[in-house]
Parts: C-alpha cells; structure tokens; sequence
C-alpha cells in the first residue's frame, strides 16, 4: 500500500472529503470527535521535522511524503469540521505549482470546498473553481469575516508559520495540530517563528503515527501573547 505523507500544506491529502464511517469507528481518542456543538477554534494544523521547519528553504515538501499514512492521522476528521481555510501566499503559489501532484492525488487541482482567505501583498493568479478570497493587512479584520462565514466550523491556519504566528499575536489563535517527522532539515522554513513560553501552549495530547510522525495537539493558553 502506497504511503502518503503529511505535507505542511496538506494538499495532497483528500482535502475537504468526509472521513469514511469505518474510519471514524476505529478512531479511540477523544479529539477526534465530530463537533456539532463545539465554539468555533482557529486551529494550526500542519507537519514539522524534529528541528522545526515545515519545508525546505525553497519551499519543497519531498521529505515529507515517505513519512506516514493520511488514513492512519486525525486529518480525515479534522478536515470534516473545517469550514474555512486561512493561507500564506507562499502556500498558495506551492499549491499552484504542483496543481498536477494534487490533481493526481485528489482528483482535483484545487481539492478544497471550503472558502479560502489567501493572505498576500501580491497580485496572483486565480484558481479556476477555488472559492478563494485575497486579503492584506490586519488578521483581526479577516478572523471576523471567517468567523461570519463558518458557523460552529473551525477554521483551518494552513500556514505558513509567520501567518499562524500573527493570529497568536493578537489572541486569536486557539490550537496548534503538529505532525512532527522523524527528520532533520537543519535549515529551512520555520514552523511558528514566535517566543512562546509556559505555559501559553499546553500539551493535551501525544499520538503516534506509524514509525515516521507523531501528532502533538496543544491549547493556546489565551493569559497573551509572549
């Protein structure tokens, strides 16, 4: 059985599909429950080496695939309770420049149903069938019109880190799901270039993920921003 791996994107995973019934039946800890009642979360949810860095310097995502299987991760059930997604620009145009690995994986270039809020200063290109906004400037501004826009969904910080980071800054940032691999990069792109001391981050749980990652799922202690 061929082995997907959990890129920091995501975006060769069945994005936006419902986790299969047997799947969710087989699924024994808690965080994995589907949330009809739940507050709404602003969640970081992506995949990091052991030295922190969710992708090379030039934004490639190779090490990653090898590293497990999507069906054996939280992300089939985590994807089911997503109602909008928040990405960086240099997530977008990756997404773009592999628009035929995702398409070969998902059968669609664009495998979100979610609407999207694309942060960028730049002019970039649309995504035929993308239902995508681009936005600038202040996170708060946007956090209220995805707010508006979920529900009781949650909505999904792809990355990258800075992007993640700014939530946090100003309190809006509920959740950080990190699948860490089993490698180094020794330099690259930085998962949450932030100082985050004890105890605004609290481990609430540890989940293996085959032999190559491991999910480590902390709350935002919401006391501020170090």
């Amino acid at each position: 059985t061929e082995k997907r791996g959990h890129s920091t994107f995501l975006a060769l995973a069945n994005a936006g599909q419902e986790p299969s019934p047997s799947w969710l039946r087989e699924a024994r800890w808690s965080d994995l429950m589907t949330c009809q009642n739940q507050i709404m979360k602003a969640q970081y949810y992506t995949a990091t080496s052991l030295d922190g860095f969710i992708a090379t310097e030039d934004d490639s995502l190779e090490w990653l695939f090898p590293l497990g299987d999507l069906n054996d991760s939280s992300y089939p059930a985590f994807i089911a309770d997503v109602g909008a997604l928040a990405m960086g620009s240099a997530t977008y145009e990756w997404m773009l420049r592999n628009a035929h690995k995702v398409a070969a994986e998902t059968g669609s270039p664009w495998p979100y149903t979610q609407p999207v809020w694309i942060f960028s200063s730049r002019k970039l290109p649309l995504t035929d069938g993308a239902n995508i906004r681009f936005v600038n400037g202040d996170v708060r501004q946007v956090h209220a019109d995805m707010r508006a826009a979920v529900g009781n969904k949650n909505i999904w910080i792809v990355g990258g880190g800075d992007l993640a980071g700014q939530f946090y800054d100003v309190g809006l940032l509920d959740e950080l799901i990190i699948q860490m691999g089993s490698v180094t990069l020794g330099k690259g792109k930085p998962l949450f270039p932030r100082r985050v001391l004890s105890p605004h981050l609290r481990l609430v749980s540890v989940r293996q993920i085959g032999a190559g990652m491991a999910e480590l799922r902390y709350e935002v202690h919401k006391g501020g921003a170090a």
